[in-house]
């Protein structure tokens, strides 16, 4: 009697890709040169799992009390506030605790991952694989794997780049992305919604 991996294998499959290169990988690689690599990773994989995880236990049923256009406007708000932060922290600041770089971690990537293609995909897949378990299990195998390769990567930048340039281009990505989810929703809102 033996086990289907074929499910477990389609769920890592489609996350992995799906989050490599995503803007959740780049901020954990940049969460992670500035902070500790375990709470940035800690941070990362419970965001992951309440965010998707859950999503593809409940089916998505969370998703709909949400308003997306919110989220997302709350999601820009929050980017553009770090990176103001950022840019404006004194440079003697280097390392975060490990308790504040774990809830800066958490905080973002949880609003990065609401309405995320790949919570979707994991609502999908925890469908269409018709065990919810299984591509759970599969989903956050995938998220674990990106996640700690972007936690090596980043933690290795802090020995290749000044500090000040990793700091300012830390700054300059979040609010890069702060901007690009309140552009996106509202160019997404109807004029209807907005009047």
């Amino acid at each position: 009697m033996g086990v289907d991996l074929v499910p477990l294998m389609t769920a890592f499959t489609f996350v992995f890709m799906a989050e490599l290169g995503d803007k959740t990988q780049l901020t954990t690689i940049m969460l992670s040169s500035k902070a500790s690599a375990r709470s940035v990773f800690t941070g990362a994989m419970l965001a992951f799992f309440l965010v998707d995880g859950i999503s593809a236990l409940i089916g998505g049923e969370l998703l709909s009390f949400l308003p997306s256009e919110w989220v997302s406007l709350s999601s820009g708000l929050v980017f553009i506030l770090f990176g103001c932060l950022s840019l404006l922290r004194n440079e003697k600041a280097v390392i975060e605790d490990q308790k504040a770089s774990f809830l800066k971690t958490f905080s973002m990537i949880s609003l990065m991952e609401l309405g995320d293609k790949t919570q979707f995909t994991s609502i999908v897949l925890a469908a269409e694989l018709k065990n919810p378990i299984i591509a759970l299990a599969g989903v956050m195998l995938a998220f674990s794997v990106v996640t700690g390769i972007s936690v090596i990567f980043g933690s290795k930048l802090v020995r290749l780049l000044p500090e000040k340039y990793l700091r300012i281009g830390t700054a300059l990505l979040f609010i890069l992305f702060g901007i690009i989810f309140i552009l996106n929703t509202m160019t997404n809102l109807s004029w209807e919604q907005v009047i």
